[in-house]
């Protein structure tokens, strides 16, 4: 691997310290990641408040940098590609399709159109609401998608006519660096300024007094302090934090059917994805038969480097959600749970898990009631659907969730009786630039995508221009002055 600098802007900046980044699929540091010093992050805040003032006053061109942004990721893929395989475990196909998502998402949002809305116009006044934006964003991204979350934020963000300051996790650095990179040549210097570091960096950022707003995907633990380091500024916040979303399958469903998507929902990217499948409730007439199929899969699946012809599910991305996913299996098979199939690390250098089924399992287990972020999967029984309704919300989260049966109508009423943002019927991990994404309860504050997501960015502004002669009708409730 070259070497990796950071962008603060529109300079290529290296550090005087910097980290290491391990491949997952051997645990062997491959590369080093600078290291920001304070001083490096002032400097790229003020980079991003200076551009500010000129990219805000010109949304055509903004529009016209999102395109070429795109243009530049599709044609990049095949340098970004390898090095996000190697950072986060994921196979290369996967990884191709990442890069290939975050420029369908710039994409979106430069055709994404952002009309005033009209409120009142008549004999009085003119009245429109209209969208600002919000000045310089601190953005933090995960290790699990680190590109494709990441212009989740940078798209609609630079759209609003804001610039970034954009700090991607330290397991997974260098596609974002990257980017960044091949970026400069597409936009104005200080638009996006991209830095990396540990946890000490991701508090300065959120405590720095210039940015107006600070966007988190991650944990809810870390999500609570990025909350509280930005609350005494009052910045505003969109936090999109972890899920346990649960499946539930009606008695009614083909458990053949059922079993292969609900695999593929729970199992995508390994397990690591906020959204996934994370618990399934199956009615005990089925339980056995969508038991077997969901093991069938997991016994069959290929494991492997991400870098190898045939690899369908890679490494955990790093040591400590490697030890998470063991503890969590062994607990589970401790107080009684069986697995049908996996419930063990492979026996192999990397951080490679068995994709693993557990039955004989109920809520009150670590692995039902927590966010495991890994390749097991709980299975519980169930009888009555009120009563599973009422036991698949009884948490903290709210992130999604799914229902599957042969009647639509009767799976989507169920749906719509889950507490979380979104609820899918006879599919999961639909996900679409726009289509709004966020949480309920812990799960998150704000959304993502969308005219929703871009207006997480914006202020909202109304402008009110009198029509009266002198300028002094002056209404209040209704009545004019």
């Amino acid at each position: 691997m070259s070497d990796f600098v950071m962008t603060i802007g529109g300079d290529s900046v290296p550090a005087v310290d910097s980290f290491g980044v391990v491949n997952p699929a051997n645990g062997e540091v491959f590369a080093h990641a600078p290291e920001c010093s304070r001083e490096q992050l002032d400097g790229a805040f003020d980079a991003a408040s200076k551009a500010q003032r000129d990219w805000k006053s010109d949304e055509s061109a903004r529009r016209a940098t999102l395109l070429a942004m795109a243009d530049v990721l599709l044609a990049s893929s095949g340098e970004l590609a390898p090095v996000l395989t190697a950072e986060q475990g994921k196979p290369l196909g996967e990884a191709n399709i990442e890069v290939f998502a975050s420029a369908i998402w710039c994409q979106y949002f430069a055709n994404l159109e952002t009309p005033p809305q009209v409120i009142q116009d008549d004999a009085e006044a003119r009245v429109e609401v209209v969208r600002r934006p919000i000045g310089v964003v601190g953005a933090i991204t995960p290790w699990n998608f680190p590109l494709t979350l990441a212009f989740w934020k940078i798209a609609p963000a630079l759209l609003a006519g804001n610039t970034l300051v954009l700090k991607p996790s330290p397991f997974t650095p260098l596609t974002t660096l990257k980017v960044a990179e091949l970026l400069r040549g597409v936009m104005p210097p200080g638009v996006l300024n991209v830095v990396s570091g540990g946890d000490e960096l991701g508090a300065w950022m959120t405590g720095h007094p210039v940015p107006r707003k600070i966007s988190f995907t991650g944990s809810i633990e870390t999500g609570k302090k990025v909350a509280q380091s930005a609350a005494p500024d009052l910045k505003r916040v969109t936090l999109e934090l972890g899920g346990n979303d649960p499946a539930i399958v009606l008695d009614d469903a083909d458990p053949a059917v059922v079993s292969r998507a609900i695999f593929a929902g729970a199992f995508n990217n390994n397990g690591q994805v906020c959204s996934a499948i994370k618990r399934v409730y199956v009615p005990e007439s089925l339980y056995d038969q969508v038991v077997d199929g969901l093991a069938a899969q997991a016994s069959a699946i290929t494991v492997g480097d991400g870098t190898e012809a045939g690899t369908k599910l890679g490494p955990i991305n790093n040591a400590p959600q490697f030890e998470r996913v063991k503890e969590l299996v062994a607990d589970a098979i401790s107080h009684g749970a069986t697995a049908a199939t996996g419930g063990k690390a492979m026996d192999r250098p990397g951080y490679f898990f068995e994709p693993t089924i557990l039955t004989d399992i109920t809520d009150g287990t670590r692995i039902v009631d927590e966010e495991q972020f890994g390749p097991a999967l709980p299975v519980i029984a169930y009888r009555d659907i009120d009563d599973v309704v009422e036991r698949a919300n009884a948490t903290h989260f709210g992130l999604s969730g799914s229902v599957w049966g042969a009647d639509a109508e009767r799976a989507a009423e169920v749906a719509g009786r889950l507490e979380c943002g979104t609820a899918w019927v006879n599919t999961h991990l639909a996900l679409a630039p726009q289509q709004p994404f966020g949480g309920f309860k812990w799960s998150g504050i704000g959304v993502e995508n969308g005219p929703w997501g871009l207006a997480e960015f914006t202020e909202i502004q109304a402008v009110h221009r009198s029509k009266g002669a002198d300028g002094l009708n002056i209404t209040i409730g209704g009545l004019v002055s």
